[in-house]
C-alpha cells in the first residue's frame, strides 16, 4: 500500500512546489514622488546613433548624469507616426490619430490648433479622434487621459498640443514656439510637454542638422527648468514604415546614472511609449487612471557601464538587431514551412512501404539509404528552431548581409546538433531520436529562459522589442517548442520506468517545465503555465496505457484546476499593479470591464491566424497526423500501443499548445511551433515501429519488469522489450514453444491499439 502511495505523494509535493514557484514574485515597491515638476520633451525619430558629443552636446551631458534606455514606440497604428506618438503619450494607452494608411513616409505633423487667447488653445479635431479610438479601436483608449490627471498642463509646439489636450480639446497653457526666456511658461504648470522637432530621413547630414536644432532647444529648456524637476527626453515616434528603437533619457532627483526599466517590459534598459504617462504621474505623486493606462511607471536599475559611449553602444546595437530580425524572421519561417511541407510529402510513400512483408514475396522494401536520409532530414527539421535560437548568440546582424550570415550560422549549428543525435551509440534504438531531440530542444529553450532570455529578445525565433508585445521571458515560438520538448521528454523518460511510476515521472518533468514557463523570475507567462499544466495532466493520466476514461479525465481536470486556481488565488492577493495576466483579467471580470480584454484577445487571435507562417505549420501537422500517421498504415497507433507513455505526451502537446495560443492571443502560432518539433519526430518514430512490425520475437518467459514476482502476465500497454533497437533481429537458434505463432498480432476489431504486444 505504501509503495503505491509513493508516486501519488511525490506528485502532490511537486505540484505544491510548482504553485509556490509560480506565485512568488520579485519584490517591487510603488515609486515614491521625486519631483515637483515634470517636463516631457519629445523628438520623433531620434535614435541613439544620432547622439554624440559634437552633434548633441546637451543631450550627451544629460545622458552622462541621468538614466538611459531604448524606447519602443508602439501605438495603435503601424508604423507609429509622429501624430500617433504624441497622442499615445497623452493617452497613456495605444492610440491612433485617424485611420489613414501609411504606405511609405509618415505625413508631416499637420494639426489644427486654435488660439482663442494668448494663454490656452483648442484642438477642434480632438473629439473626432476620441470617438475613433473609442469606437473603432480595441484598446479602450481615451486621448487626453494624462492631462485629465493633473490640474494644469503646458504645451509648446503642435505635437505637444496633441499630447496635452484634454478629451474635449482644450490645452491649458500653449505656446507655438519656445519663448526666448521660457522660465515663466515652464513654471506655470506641474506638467510641461515640449515639441523639440522631428529627426527624419536616412541622409546623415540631414539627420545631424535636425538633431542639432533639437539639442539647442533642449539646452534652453534645461536652462529654464524649475527646481526639483524631472526632464524626460524621448524619440517618441517613427518617421517611415521602418520601425526602430528610439532614445529615452531621464534626468532629475532620484534619476541618477543607470538603466531605465518598467514592469511593463521587465527588461533593464527598455521602456514603452505608454510608460511615460504613468512615469510622469508617479514622479509627481499623482494617482494614475488604472483602467485607462496600460503602461507602468519607469524606474532606474544599476549595471550601466560608467563609460557613456560603451553604454550607448548597447541600445544602438539592439536597434540594429531588432531591425534585422524583422527582415530575416519572415523568410526563416516561410522557408521552414515550405521545407516541412516537402518533407511531409516525402514521408507519405515511406510510411506506406515501411512495413516489411514477412513472406517470401511482396513489394520491395524502401532502400535503407533512403530511409536513413529521410530520418536525418526529419531530425534536422525538428531542430531547426532551436538551432536558429542559438544562432542569435552570434552577432550576425552586424554584417552587411545579415540574412546570409544568419543562414550560415544556423546551418552550421543545425548540422552539429543533427550529427550529435545521429552519431550517438544509442541511435538505433526506436525512441532515441525522438527523446534526444525533444530533450535537446527543451534544454536549449529552458537554459535561455533561466539565464535571462537573452537569445529570445530581438531574436529571429524570439520576440521583437519593436512589436511591443513582450520584452522578457518566454516568447510564443519558444513556448511552443518548450511545450513539445517538455512533454515528449517526460513521456520518453516515463516509458523507461515501472508502470506505476510513469505518472509521477511525467508530473515531475512537467512541473519543472511549468515553473520555467510561469515563474515571474523566468518565463513570466501565466497563460502558458496554465496551458502546460493541462497538457501535463492529460499526459500523466494516460501514461500507463489505456484510453482517457471518464475517471482519468476527471483526475486530470482536478489536478489542472488545482494548480490553476492556486495560482490565480495567490495572484489576486498581489497589489493590483503587480498582478499577472490572469489576475488582471479576473479583476476586469469583477469590475465589468472584461469585454474589452476579450475583444483585444479575439482581435489578436485573428491577426495572428491570418498573418503567420506558423499557422501553416500547425495545419500541416494536423493534416499529416490525422490523415496519415493515425491511419492503419501510418504507424502512430502502433507506437502508442507499444509505448503508452508516448501517447500521453503526444496527446498533451496539442491540448497545451491550443490553450496557450487561444488564451494568449496568438491563435495557432504556439501550436505551429510545437508541431515543427513534434510532427517530424512522430513521423520518424512511426517509421521505426513499422520497420520492425513483422519481426519474429519470443514471448516473455518471466514476469514483466513492471510487475512484482508472482504478478499477472503483461496486459494492455506493457512493453516486454522497451526501446528495442530499430530493425533488431530476433534471437537466433531459439525455437518457439509449442503453439506459439511467430508473427506479431495486429489490432483487430475487438482489440485496441493499446493492447498490441511489443514489437
Amino acid at each position: 500500500m505504501l509503495r503505491r502511495l509513493v508516486p501519488v505523494l511525490l506528485t502532490v509535493a511537486v505540484v505544491a512546489l510548482g504553485v509556490a514557484a509560480l506565485v512568488v514574485r520579485p519584490a517591487t515597491r510603488t515609486p515614491a514622488p521625486t519631483a515637483d515638476y515634470v517636463l516631457l520633451a519629445g523628438v520623433p525619430g531620434l535614435r541613439w546613433d544620432d547622439v554624440d558629443p559634437q552633434t548633441t552636446p546637451t543631450l550627451w551631458r544629460m545622458a552622462e548624469g541621468g538614466a538611459i534606455g531604448s524606447l519602443s514606440v508602439r501605438s495603435a497604428r503601424q508604423p507609429t507616426c509622429p501624430v500617433d506618438g504624441w497622442q499615445t503619450l497623452g493617452a497613456g494607452n495605444f492610440a491612433a490619430w485617424d485611420a489613414t494608411v501609411v504606405t511609405d513616409q509618415c505625413p508631416p505633423l499637420d494639426v489644427a490648433v486654435e488660439q482663442p487667447d494668448a494663454i490656452s488653445a483648442n484642438l477642434p479635431d480632438q473629439r473626432a479622434t476620441v470617438t475613433h479610438n473609442q469606437d473603432r479601436l480595441r484598446w479602450g483608449t481615451v486621448p487626453g487621459a494624462l492631462a485629465e490627471s493633473v490640474r494644469c498642463t503646458v504645451a509648446v509646439g503642435p505635437g505637444a498640443a496633441v499630447a496635452a489636450a484634454r478629451p474635449f480639446g482644450r490645452v491649458d497653457r500653449y505656446a507655438a514656439e519656445l519663448p526666448p526666456d521660457p522660465t515663466g511658461l515652464l513654471d506655470d504648470c506641474v506638467l510641461g510637454i515640449i515639441d523639440l522637432g522631428t529627426v527624419s530621413g536616412e541622409d546623415p547630414a540631414v539627420r545631424a542638422a535636425a538633431a542639432r536644432r533639437a539639442d539647442a532647444t533642449l539646452a534652453r529648456v534645461l536652462a529654464a527648468r524649475p527646481e526639483r524637476s524631472l526632464v524626460l527626453v524621448a524619440g517618441l515616434a517613427d518617421t517611415d514604415r521602418s520601425s526602430r528603437l528610439h532614445v529615452v533619457v531621464a534626468d532629475g532627483p532620484g534619476w541618477g546614472r543607470g538603466w531605465l526599466t518598467s514592469r511593463s517590459t521587465g527588461r533593464d534598459g527598455y521602456l514603452q511609449l505608454v510608460d511615460l504617462a504613468p512615469t510622469a504621474l508617479a514622479a509627481l505623486g499623482r494617482p494614475a487612471p488604472e483602467r485607462l493606462f496600460i503602461g507602468q511607471p519607469a524606474g532606474v536599475v544599476e549595471g550601466r557601464p560608467a563609460d557613456l559611449p560603451t553604454a550607448i553602444a548597447a541600445p544602438a546595437d539592439a536597434d540594429r538587431e531588432a531591425r534585422a530580425q524583422q527582415q530575416v524572421a519572415k523568410w526563416f519561417f516561410l522557408l521552414l514551412a515550405g521545407l516541412q511541407c516537402l518533407l511531409a510529402v516525402a514521408v507519405l510513400p515511406l510510411l506506406r512501404r515501411a512495413r516489411r512483408d514477412a513472406g517470401p514475396s511482396g513489394p520491395a522494401p524502401v532502400p535503407r539509404r533512403v530511409v536513413a536520409t529521410v530520418e536525418v532530414l526529419l531530425i534536422a527539421a525538428a531542430l531547426a528552431i532551436p538551432a536558429a535560437l542559438v544562432a542569435d548568440a552570434v552577432p550576425w546582424w552586424r554584417g552587411a548581409h545579415a540574412g546570409v550570415y544568419f543562414g550560415l550560422v544556423t546551418a552550421m549549428l543545425l548540422g552539429l546538433a543533427t550529427a550529435a543525435v545521429r552519431l550517438a551509440r544509442a541511435y538505433q534504438r526506436t525512441l532515441w531520436p525522438l527523446g534526444s531531440v525533444a530533450a535537446l530542444a527543451a534544454l536549449v529553450v529552458g537554459v535561455d529562459v533561466v539565464t535571462g532570455a537573452r537569445l529570445q529578445l530581438n531574436g529571429v525565433t524570439g520576440y521583437s522589442a519593436l512589436e511591443g508585445g513582450r520584452y522578457a521571458g518566454l516568447g510564443t515560438v519558444g513556448l511552443g517548442v518548450f511545450i513539445a520538448g517538455t512533454l515528449l521528454s517526460a513521456a520518453w523518460l516515463a516509458q523507461r520506468v515501472r508502470r506505476s511510476w510513469r505518472p509521477a515521472v511525467v508530473v515531475l518533468v512537467g512541473v519543472l517545465g511549468v515553473i520555467v514557463v510561469g515563474s515571474p523570475y523566468l518565463g513570466a507567462d501565466a497563460v502558458g503555465a496554465v496551458a502546460l499544466t493541462a497538457g501535463v495532466s492529460i499526459a500523466a493520466a494516460i501514461s500507463t496505457g489505456g484510453w482517457l476514461s471518464l475517471g482519468r479525465l476527471a483526475w486530470a481536470t482536478i489536478a489542472g484546476l488545482a494548480v490553476t486556481i492556486g495560482f490565480v488565488v495567490m495572484d489576486l492577493r498581489q497589489p493590483i499593479d503587480q498582478r499577472g495576466s490572469l489576475g488582471r483579467f479576473l479583476t476586469a471580470v469583477g469590475d465589468g470591464t472584461s469585454g474589452l480584454t476579450v475583444h483585444r484577445s479575439g482581435a489578436a487571435n485573428l491577426a495572428a491566424l491570418a498573418g503567420s507562417p506558423l499557422t501553416v505549420l500547425a495545419l500541416l501537422g494536423a493534416v499529416l497526423v490525422w490523415f496519415a500517421l493515425l491511419r492503419p498504415w501510418g504507424g502512430l497507433k502502433r507506437l502508442f500501443g507499444i509505448y503508452p507513455a508516448m501517447r500521453g505526451g503526444m496527446v498533451g502537446i496539442p491540448v497545451a499548445a491550443v490553450i496557450a495560443g487561444l488564451l494568449g492571443g496568438s491563435a495557432l502560432n504556439v501550436a505551429g511551433a510545437a508541431a515543427a518539433l513534434a510532427v517530424p519526430m512522430a513521423a520518424l518514430a512511426a517509421l521505426r515501429v513499422l520497420d520492425h512490425a513483422t519481426d519474429r520475437t519470443m514471448p516473455a518467459t518471466g514476469p514483466c519488469p513492471d510487475d512484482a514476482p508472482g504478478a499477472a502476465p503483461p496486459t494492455a500497454g506493457t512493453d516486454p522489450a522497451p526501446d528495442r533497437p530499430s530493425g533488431a533481429a530476433p534471437p537466433s537458434g531459439a525455437a518457439p514453444p509449442s503453439g506459439i505463432v511467430l508473427r506479431e498480432a495486429e489490432p483487430g476489431p475487438a482489440q485496441s491499439s493499446a493492447e498490441v504486444p511489443a514489437g
